[in-house]
């Protein structure tokens, strides 16, 4: 449901900012899909005169047309449209002008001819979402008047708010003001039209049988003569745009308007093609046919409700649609209006086998209020009077069906506190509800609460409770988590070592879980130190050693495998290590792991075969981000068994917790592997020992972004990963994403110096970045890499 402030104050005056209302709703049970300001920025949009159109010589799709926006002269500019003509009036957005989506609006050449300006559609300025052509506007309408002057737009803010099912009243605008006014405690200003009558009374002008009162609680007819058809309003027309309605003329408006406004849907019909100016509510026939109002010829089932006339000729769908016989058009003088209740299931039913939805019978299946029948039918006749002169004849046929009985519902003040979690007394519970029709009164220390009309949905002592919750406010009440006889939980560690393993998995590693013990002499070859503890009865001479580090058994992995033509292995392993050291019981960190070593420690590695080093920094944040890990920064360093230059030492918080890079190309050699092999080492021990980082969603933009490459000459030992840290805390919040897609070497960039070229988008959430601040953020860029990282821009 979209909900206009302005038409939203015509019934309670709210002056709260949009933010502080949005949190309102959300307490009240309404979530806030989105915010939207609307009527604003359109200042330099001009209405102007078509002059003439011309094809242009090198496009197909695009015209010239020329404008007269006021002065006279002509204004040549390109169009993709092709739905105006020489004489038309239409929207021009002038050079200079900021769009209302942030599109700055430039004299520029389209295929060698240039544009002065942009036509404008309808969504382009904020009427709807018609993107189909160029909105072309009222003849009578001044060359050079602001849009928004001559469209009488107005700016407002729109709240988009998710309506549950059990919420029928919140349809409406009447609905979600009576909810706001009660939680601000403000006064609720409910319409009370009074409308002139004259002519014959609508008793002799038309008739209504309901003949299955099942089906139809409630049936009104009002008849209006002196009806001229016409365009509406434009602030009814922008209203409804603003609501989500596309304007059609002034009869069909209103009716929507009303439908809007006070939560009941309507129709009209021509009273002219009503045979025998009566109208019948019935269950079709197996086989009957009606074409309605979008077209369609549709075949009805035997628990189809109909309207039919006084020819028993179905003339609509019973609370889903019209039918096209009746339809009102332009010859049209003589209006008569249905305010009708119908049945929610039957249409509910009805809407899903045709799979015909539509905004009536949105309301109808979720139950319409039936008191508001008449008020509305007065406030339709007091609108069509304004909009297309229309004269209210006196006297109102109502026949009524089966309604819904509204029996009062018992409610117990000791239950709703134990639901809720309240202390509430009887006279709170009362002055919580009663602002929102809820009338209680006091029984035997219980409440005797009678259901307003407009809640039909509401119909058990749990209704009642959460509407007293509601009202109460939802962030009122103290949050517990409830206790559960079955114990047993993953701690955080274990939790956040999950985590850790998914994310590898994610990634398309696969486990590899290589044995703990190792031959005299891995360790050296994997060029790390030889000494580990030796075990006193190995099984093996080849099992030893305990391993000090995982990449002697991953390396032998990637052999196995490429020994086998099976390259390009990514494995990973989540185990522990051991140093030098007597066997020992550590308490804390034994708890279900038994007896551990002096020296034991837990890590997380993986190995990626063929990849380079950039791959490994990757998945290092890839990583880091799902065990929750704050950033993360790289530190060059030359490591044991590492490629010199490509090896970098990993630190969270100001402690090391691991590695990164390449293997030595020289162990990898004498592993018996052909390839490189790129590196992530990290100890657990440390990472889950760190608090956990939450975090926290940013929005996403609406607005275009900008794409600048940079390459840059530094030294080998420089991580690449260093240079993107620099790049994103020069650009800030602008910078959303750095990505190296290019590293190169060559002599002639000189010796130990490789070219890092990455791309980088600069986007803002508010704005539409300008040329001359996307330069600013590449000068800063360049300077900032240079400076720290002794980098040159290579041209």
């Amino acid at each position: 449901m979209r909900v206009p402030l302005s038409w939203l104050q015509e019934f309670v005056p709210v002056e709260v900012g949009a933010e502080e209302l949005s949190e309102t709703f959300a307490d009240l049970g309404f979530e806030v899909d989105g915010v939207e300001h609307v009527g604003e920025g359109l200042d330099g949009i001009v209405v102007a005169r078509v002059l003439e159109t011309a094809p242009h010589p090198d496009a197909d799709r695009i015209q010239l047309v020329q404008v007269d926006r006021g002065d006279g002269e002509a204004l040549q500019v390109c169009c993709g449209a092709f739905n105006m003509s020489a004489g038309d009036l239409v929207p021009l957005a002038t050079v200079g002008t900021t769009m209302p989506n942030g599109m700055e609006i430039a004299a520029r050449k389209m295929r060698g001819e240039m544009s002065n300006g942009m036509l404008c559609s309808a969504s382009e300025i904020g009427l709807g979402d018609d993107q189909s052509g160029i909105l072309v506007l009222d003849a009578a309408l001044e060359l050079g008047t602001p849009v928004q002057d001559a469209l009488g737009i107005s700016a407002d803010v729109v709240f988009d708010l998710d309506v549950l099912p059990n919420r029928p009243d919140a349809l409406s605008i009447l609905g979600v003001a009576r909810d706001l006014a009660a939680r601000l405690d403000l006064p609720l200003t409910v319409p009370d039209p009074q409308v002139p009558e004259q002519g014959p009374d609508a008793a002799g002008m038309a008739d209504v049988e309901i003949v299955d009162p099942t089906l139809c609680g409630r049936f009104v007819v009002r008849v209006l003569s002196g009806v001229t058809t016409q365009d509406s309003p434009a602030w009814m027309a922008q209203r409804l745009l603003a609501a989500g309605m596309r304007p059609i003329n002034g009869v069909v408006d209103v009716s929507n308007y009303v439908m809007l406004e006070l939560g009941q849907p309507n129709h009209t019909y021509d009273l002219a093609k009503v045979a025998g100016a009566r109208l019948g509510v019935r269950r079709a026939r197996p086989g009957e046919q009606i074409e309605t109002l979008d077209g369609v010829e549709r075949t009805l089932e035997e628990a189809d409700g109909v309207i039919v006339d006084g020819d028993d000729v179905p003339v609509g769908i019973a609370g889903v649609m019209g039918g096209a016989s009746t339809e009102i058009s332009a010859d049209t003088t003589d209006v008569l209006l249905e305010m009708a209740w119908w049945d929610p299931m039957a249409i509910a039913a009805t809407s899903a086998r045709h799979n015909l939805h539509s905004e009536a019978s949105l309301r109808f299946k979720r139950g319409a209020d039936p008191e508001v029948a008449e008020m509305a039918a007065r406030r339709f006749a007091q609108l069509l009077a304004d909009v297309c002169g229309a004269t209210l004849h006196p006297g109102v046929v109502d026949e009524r069906g089966d309604l819904p009985s509204g029996d009062p519902v018992v409610v117990r003040p000791d239950r709703v506190n134990l639901i809720l979690g309240t202390d509430l007394s009887v006279g709170e519970i009362t002055e919580l509800i009663e602002p929102i029709g809820f009338v209680a009164s006091e029984l035997d220390g219980q409440l005797s609460v009678a259901i307003p009309s407009w809640r039909i949905d509401s119909t058990s002592e749990i209704d009642v409770i959460e509407e007293v919750g509601r009202m109460y406010g939802l962030s009122r009440i103290a949050k517990t988590v409830p206790t559960s006889p079955k114990g047993g939980h993953l701690s955080e560690p274990q939790r956040r070592r999950r985590a850790i393993r998914s994310a590898f998995v994610g990634a398309g590693l696969s486990e590899a879980m290589p044995m703990p013990f190792l031959a005299p002499g891995d360790l050296e070859r994997c060029g790390l130190d030889p000494g580990g503890l030796k075990l006193a009865n190995p099984l093996a001479a080849e099992e030893s050693v305990l391993r000090t580090s995982p990449r002697p058994g991953l390396l032998s992995s990637v052999a196995y495998n490429a020994a086998r033509r099976t390259t390009g292995v990514r494995l990973f392993e989540i185990g522990r290590l051991f140093g030098p050291g007597e066997l020992v019981v550590d308490v804390e960190r034994s708890a279900g792991l038994g007896r551990v070593l002096a020296g034991e420690r837990e890590f997380a590695a993986a190995v990626l075969a063929g990849a380079e080093a950039s791959e490994a920094v990757e998945l290092l944040e890839l990583v880091l981000d799902a065990a929750g890990a704050g950033p993360v920064v790289l530190r060059a360093e030359e490591l044991a068994g590492m490629h010199p230059g490509r090896g970098a030492v990993v630190e969270v918080a100001g402690v090391d917790i691991g590695a990164v890079g390449e293997i030595d190309p020289a162990v990898a050699e004498a592993c018996g592997i052909d390839e490189r092999v790129a590196l992530v080492e990290l100890d657990l021990d440390h990472l889950l020992a760190m608090p956990e980082s939450v975090t926290t969603a940013q929005p996403v933009s609406r607005f275009p972004s900008s794409d600048v490459d940079f390459a840059f000459v530094v030294d080998e030992v420089v991580p690449a990963a260093s240079v993107a840290t620099t790049i994103r805390a020069t650009g800030g919040d602008l910078v959303s994403d750095v990505e190296l897609f290019d590293v190169f070497r060559a002599d002639s960039l000189g010796e130990g110096r490789r070219s890092l070229a990455y791309r980088v988008r600069f986007c803002a959430v508010d704005r539409t970045l300008t040329d001359s601040e996307v330069g600013e953020l590449r000068s800063s860029i360049i300077d900032a890499v240079e400076q720290t990282h002794a980098a040159s821009l290579r041209e």
